[in-house]
């Protein structure tokens, strides 16, 4: 059955793209805190194996919601580690970093999803997509935010 929400098929893929985009970021950013949860060590350890917790948790609700817009567009989520390394902007670290280098490491990529969500809403302005402009302001709200926060623990 033909999807009839207001927004043409054009603009619909237009939009999936970028939010296949934001997904394959907000994934990546996703495995690498759980990674950095599971691997952070030093005088921080608790503090940090803690928020980066909360922080994981918060990203595996958010890339359900994204995947699900894509659908409700009309087009297939992008799924795997392959297609997310494809469309995404975030680059896996290394191995070995210190609990400083990981919270570094966490903010370019928070800020880098800001970017990418940010980078979909003239898309989403013009074909008048609310509920894909209110997802995105969301996920930026709660971007710019930890970014804000991991930088304050690298302040002396």
């Amino acid at each position: 059955m033909e999807i009839d929400i207001g927004i043409n098929k054009k603009d619909r893929a237009k939009i999936a793209d970028g939010l296949s985009r934001l997904l394959a970021d907000t994934y990546t950013l996703y495995l690498t805190t759980h990674n950095f949860h599971w691997n952070v060590t030093g005088p921080m350890f608790n503090t940090l194996h803690l928020m980066f917790e909360q922080q994981y948790n918060e990203l595996a609700l958010a890339v359900d919601a994204i995947a699900e817009r894509i659908r409700a567009l009309g087009f297939p989520a992008p799924g795997t580690y392959a297609e997310f390394q494809k469309l995404g902007s975030l680059k896996e670290p290394e191995g070995g970093l210190s609990a400083k280098d990981m919270i570094k490491h966490l903010v370019l990529g928070q800020e880098a999803v800001v970017k990418t969500a940010r980078s979909i809403l003239p898309a989403v302005d013009k074909a008048s997509d609310e509920p894909t402009a209110d997802l995105l302001t969301q996920r930026m709200q709660v971007h710019e935010k930890t970014a804000w926060m991991l930088r304050s623990l690298l302040e002396s």
